[in-house]
C-alpha cells in the first residue's frame, strides 16, 4: 500500500514538475505582453533580477516574476544589468528583453546646441529640454567652470554647438562637458592646419575671431572673406569696428536697437573704441567660422556692409565703403566695420 501511495505522488510530482517545465518553455518561447509598438522600461540604478521582475511583472509584460528570475539565473544575469530607459518592442521574447536591459543600450535623448548661441543660451536650452539633470539652474558661469574643470576661466566660445544625444537624467554638466571636449578636439585641429601670417597667436584667439564672424553672417561662403576682412584689419592695426561685439557688451541692456552713442561707449566688447581683439568670444562658432578665421580668403576689401538680404557688399576702400552704406544702409548707422 505504501510502496503504491509512494509510487502515485512520485507520478504527481513527476507530471506537476514536467507541466511546469513545459509551462516554462512556452514562456521562454512565447512572445511578452506588449500591447503597443514600443514602449520604454526603466532599470533603476541598484535594481537587480528581482526588482525588474516584479517591475515587468506590475506592468502587465509577464503573468509572475518567477520564470523570468529563472531564466536570468540560467543566464547569470543578475550583476549585469544597466540602469536607464530601454524600448522594448512587441514580439520580444523574455531573452530577449533580459538582452536588452544588459546590452546598455539606453535610449538617448537629442540636445542641439545652435551656431551662435551665447552659453547663457546653450544652458537655458539645456534645461528647458527636459531630459536632463537640472543641476545648471543655479550655477555661476564660475562654478560650472570650476566643475569642467577650468576654474577662472570665461565660459563664451568654449562649448562646440552641435546635437549631441544622452542618456534621460545625464547631469548638465556632462552635458556641457561632451561640447566642450568637442570645442578643444575641432579648435586644435583647424589650429594646427591654420594659414601662415595670421595675427592670432593662440588658439583661443582664433576662438574669439571665429565667434564674431559667426555672429557676422550665417552665409557660409561669406565666412572666409569676412575672415579676410578681419584679419587684414588686425595686421593694419585697424579697429574690427563691428556691431556684434557691441552689442554683446552691452549685454541685457541691449533692447535690439543699436545706437550711435553704444558705437562709443567704452566697453571691453567695444571694437569702435578698442584696438584687436576683445578679452573673450562673444558666442560659440561652428567649425566653417573657425575654419575662416584660420583660412581667411585673400583680397583687399577692408569693409562690409549688409545687404538687406542676409550677404554683404564689400569694399577695399573708405570710399566705396560709404557708398554702399548709403546705397543699402540709408539713413542707419553702419552695421559692419567702416570709419
Amino acid at each position: 500500500m505504501m510502496r503504491s501511495a509512494l509510487a502515485a505522488l512520485l507520478l504527481g510530482v513527476g507530471i506537476l514538475a514536467g507541466g511546469v517545465w513545459l509551462d516554462y518553455q512556452r514562456f521562454i518561447a512565447a512572445p511578452v505582453r506588449i500591447s503597443e509598438p514600443t514602449v520604454v522600461f526603466e532599470v533603476q540604478r541598484g535594481n537587480g533580477a528581482r526588482q525588474i521582475a516584479d517591475a515587468l511583472t506590475a506592468r502587465g509584460f509577464i503573468r509572475h516574476p518567477y520564470y523570468l528570475l529563472l531564466l536570468a539565473h540560467q543566464r547569470r544575469d543578475g550583476a549585469r544589468f544597466k540602469a536607464g530607459e530601454f524600448e522594448l518592442t512587441q514580439g520580444m521574447t523574455p531573452g530577449a528583453v533580459l538582452d536588452r536591459l544588459v546590452s546598455g543600450r539606453v535610449i538617448q535623448y537629442p540636445i542641439t546646441v545652435v551656431e551662435g548661441w551665447t552659453f547663457r543660451q546653450a544652458v537655458a536650452a539645456i534645461l528647458a529640454d527636459g531630459h536632463f539633470g537640472d543641476d545648471l539652474a543655479a550655477a555661476t558661469d564660475e562654478s560650472l567652470m570650476a566643475a569642467l574643470g577650468h576654474p577662472g576661466k570665461h565660459p563664451e566660445g568654449r562649448f562646440f554647438p552641435d546635437t549631441y544625444s544622452f542618456p534621460r537624467h545625464t547631469t548638465g554638466v556632462d552635458v556641457l562637458r561632451r561640447a566642450l571636449q568637442r570645442m578643444d578636439q575641432v579648435l586644435a585641429g583647424e589650429w594646427d592646419g591654420r594659414a601662415t601670417g595670421l595675427p592670432l597667436k593662440t588658439p583661443y584667439e582664433a576662438l574669439i575671431l571665429a565667434s564674431i564672424i559667426e555672429k557676422e553672417t550665417g552665409l557660409a561662403a561669406e565666412r572666409p572673406e569676412i575672415g579676410g576682412v578681419f584679419v587684414r584689419r588686425l595686421n593694419a592695426g585697424m579697429r574690427l569696428q563691428t556691431d556684434p561685439t557691441v552689442i554683446y557688451g552691452m549685454g541685457e541692456r541691449f533692447d535690439g536697437n543699436l545706437r550711435r552713442a553704444d558705437l562709443r561707449e567704452a566697453t571691453p566688447y567695444n571694437t569702435y573704441v578698442i584696438t584687436g581683439l576683445p578679452p573673450t568670444p562673444i558666442a560659440l562658432p561652428g567649425r566653417a567660422a573657425i575654419h575662416a578665421a584660420l583660412h581667411p580668403a585673400a583680397g583687399d576689401s577692408l569693409y562690409f556692409v549688409a545687404r538687406g538680404d542676409g550677404g554683404h557688399v564689400f569694399s577695399a576702400t573708405l570710399e566705396q565703403h560709404n557708398r554702399a552704406v548709403r546705397e543699402y544702409q540709408l539713413h542707419k548707422a553702419p552695421s559692419q566695420p567702416g570709419p
